[in-house]
């Protein structure tokens, strides 16, 4: 089936009712606890993380609640929502605990996207679909993971998986997660490879800047490391057909991928280990199209689109040739933005006074439309042609 005209959003999240519930129960971080506000009214607060600013963030329906999420969905004009429960999944539980909940939160995402509504204009599609998850912890075992992959395989509204970026512990580039990128290239499952820990919060210096510097610069940073280790560790080399989505835009990476393999060229300790220029591996990747600018997302296609010039390792620069006789700089860009796709982040970024669409979405829309070099074909494909395509829902 070609790709409609549709628009997808593929980075929007929930905490599924379990979830929020054993949150509720908790005591310490991360945990949902009730507050009394300054106007006396009392006040559901997410904290997801120790230290956290603004004592963490006010919490309601939206979070939770499908009808919410299809509101939300109808405000906006989406037509069909990628769902993926949001940060910081499991990690902070004992591996039997993760592994019995996943099990549970996965059965659970099904649930919520097969019972919810069909696309009215397009037979056999439903409007929610969703990413699974593993229970990535330490002392997680092999089995418990290949388990849950296939779980989440057998699933049929569940296209992916999403995943953070510690592992069992030591990253993704661990040794002891190669039966995982197996098992997960094999079923075919995309990977939506989320942050949340960012960087030492000590770099954020003593002035209260609330969440501006960690989701800005911490979060981004946070997958860039992460997708350089996998590139670094070889990941992509031995699992060719591993599809991988990051989010917000990839973080650094792309601005950063040249002098990433400059760096990997003169250390004689990396520089014979991968089997391509690490400027390849961006066009293996896919990235959402969450970066709030045109400009922005104009060069993240660009960074992909070259990619294929540098299938050797030790390429030279000169390899992009976009200022080259007869090459055409606008192509690179057009054939950069299949592996782009729209997102939202809902249900975080709500607008600060009462709007009736939110702010980030209207962005993301307009740095999509704004994009010098993509015709209207790359823009609907950003949109949600290259997600339907993805996650073959048509099919």
């Amino acid at each position: 089936m070609s790709a409609p005209r549709l628009l997808i959003d593929i980075h929007t999240h929930v905490y599924l009712p379990r979830y929020a519930a054993f949150l509720r129960s908790r005591a310490s971080v991360p945990r949902i606890f009730t507050r009394t506000t300054a106007e006396g009214k009392q006040e559901e607060r997410l904290l997801i993380l120790d230290d956290e600013p603004s004592g963490g963030r006010p919490v309601g329906a939206q979070y939770w609640d499908r009808d919410e999420k299809l509101k939300f969905m109808d405000r906006h004009a989406i037509d069909v929502s990628v769902v993926s429960s949001a940060n910081p999944w499991l990690d902070f539980l004992p591996a039997s605990t993760a592994q019995k909940l996943a099990g549970e939160l996965n059965a659970d995402l099904e649930t919520y996207c097969s019972t919810g509504p069909s696309l009215a204009s397009l037979t056999g599609v439903k409007r929610l679909y969703g990413f699974g998850l593993l229970p990535l912890v330490p002392e997680a075992t092999t089995e418990a993971l290949v388990s849950t992959v296939e779980q989440i395989a057998t699933l049929p509204h569940l296209k992916g998986i999403i995943m953070g970026t510690r592992g069992l512990g030591k990253g993704l580039d661990d040794d002891a997660l190669e039966p995982v990128w197996a098992a997960i290239e094999k079923s075919g499952l995309v990977v939506f490879l989320h942050p949340h820990y960012g960087v030492d919060k000590n770099a954020w210096g003593e002035k209260e800047n609330g969440h501006v510097l960690p989701l800005s610069l911490g979060f981004p940073f946070e997958t860039t490391i992460a997708t350089t280790r996998l590139i670094l560790a070889g990941v992509f080399d031995r699992y060719p057909n591993l599809r991988l989505l990051l989010a917000h835009s990839g973080g650094a990476l792309p601005q950063l991928s040249s002098r990433l393999a400059s760096c990997i060229d003169h250390d004689p300790l990396v520089a014979s280990r991968l089997a391509h220029d690490a400027r390849y591996y961006l066009g293996k990747l896919y990235f959402d199209a969450v970066a709030y600018g045109s400009e922005e997302l104009g060069f993240v296609s660009d960074a992909i689109g070259r990619a294929h010039k540098y299938t050797q390792t030790g390429t030279s620069a000169a390899a992009s040739g976009v200022r080259s006789a007869g090459v055409d700089g606008a192509e690179q860009r057009r054939l950069g933005s299949k592996r782009m796709l729209f997102g939202t982040d809902h249900p975080f970024f709500p607008p600060l006074g009462a709007t009736e669409k939110w702010k980030s979405v209207v962005e993301n829309l307009e740095a999509i439309d704004g994009v010098w070099g993509w015709t209207e074909a790359e823009k609907d494909a950003v949109k949600g042609g290259n997600a339907f395509a993805l996650f073959k829902l048509g099919s």
